[in-house]
């Protein structure tokens, strides 16, 4: 079986990520926590509120906050590749 894994400096990312990446990086990391908190207070005053499709949409929004701070923590802490050019 083929080994397809690709190891560290083999794949370079492109200037339009290495952009996103430069001004992403300024964005501190709880800022997008708090998004997340927020969305999920949202979520549950429009639920009281008896708006349950806009309360779905909005819960919905946690996970990609989450996952963008995760994304923003991993940039700061390892770089990208642009800063190794």
């Amino acid at each position: 079986m083929s080994d397809y894994r690709v190891s560290a400096g083999q794949a370079k990312e492109d200037q339009v990520t290495a952009a996103i990446e430069s001004y992403t990086s300024q964005v501190p990391s709880s800022a997008y926590l708090g998004l997340a908190i927020a969305s999920i207070g949202a979520s549950v005053s429009l639920k009281i509120a008896k708006k349950d499709t806009a309360a779905l949409f909005v819960g919905q929004w946690v996970a990609p906050f989450l996952l963008l701070g995760i994304y923003n923590k991993l940039v700061k802490q390892h770089g990208s590749d642009a800063d190794k050019r």
